[in-house]
């Protein structure tokens, strides 16, 4: 029997990505997001192109919706194999310019929305005895960013959520595993938070650089996480930038300052 996996933030970018390589393997979707127009589409697109996806609309914010999201997976399928919290949305703007409602958007979604599936879904693998949990975070979460603050905390917090996580489940069966990209040159723009017309310009060039990941590449490497399973997995120019932070904070904080300025 084939695999399934649950996917959130499914309709676009990494999620949209991932969904599409995960059909062409093979693999059974139950696909998240709360745009249900573009869900549907995508699924769409891989029952027509031979593939297994259902699209169950959900907004990750909202534990019931969540409850019902893993009930209407598991109906359907009677199995999951593989969560991959995916939905999440990127913020930027200084600590004195962020208002307590951008602050709770951020963690509602990158974090909250991650601990509400993970909720939802582990008694079932508990009671397989098996399973994978793969958290799609981000360099933001591994290195501090300048002007981040509240993205920064919300990715720390997916960090900490996973490795904890991975001491406790390993033994009873479950991998669970992180999956670090830089930034992406996916629509997440649509759904960031900008302070300021300047810094969203800023990352429109950002995104044309050679710094920028592609939605594929990191789909390629949460496909070889679910293969062959590794607790942590930074993609793009993250590698360099994490490396440098690791070795030499220092100069890290000197070259981010400048850029900053």
């Amino acid at each position: 029997m084939n695999s399934t996996v649950l996917i959130t933030g499914a309709s676009q970018g990494i999620g949209k990505a991932t969904a599409l390589l995960l059909a062409k393997k093979g693999y059974n979707l139950a696909l998240a997001a709360r745009n249900s127009e573009r869900l549907e589409a995508v699924t769409q697109t891989i029952n027509n192109q031979g593939g297994k996806a259902i699209a169950i609309p959900t907004d990750v914010t909202h534990a019931q919706q969540v409850e019902s999201l893993v009930k209407k997976a598991l109906d359907h399928y009677k199995q999951i194999d593989i969560l991959i919290n995916n939905a999440g949305i990127c913020m930027t703007a200084p600590m004195e310019e962020s208002t307590l409602e951008n602050w709770q958007q951020v963690m509602n979604v990158n974090l909250w929305g991650y601990v509400y599936t993970i909720q939802a879904l582990l008694p079932h693998f508990l009671a397989q005895k098996r399973g994978i949990i793969i958290n799609v975070g981000s360099i933001g979460g591994k290195i501090p960013l300048p002007n981040m603050t509240a993205y920064c905390t919300s990715k720390y917090a997916v960090t900490g959520l996973t490795e904890t996580l991975r001491l406790e489940l390993e033994p009873k069966g479950i991998q669970v595993c992180c999956v670090h990209p830089s930034v992406t040159n996916s629509d997440f723009l649509e759904r960031a938070i900008f302070n300021s017309d300047t810094r969203k310009k800023q990352m429109e060039e950002t995104l044309k650089t050679a710094i920028a990941s592609q939605p594929e590449d990191v789909a390629k490497t949460i496909v070889e996480v679910i293969e062959h399973p590794k607790p942590e997995v930074m993609v793009g120019s993250g590698v360099m930038l994490n490396t440098i932070y690791n070795f030499v904070p220092r100069l890290y904080d000197w070259v981010v300052k400048q850029s900053s300025q």
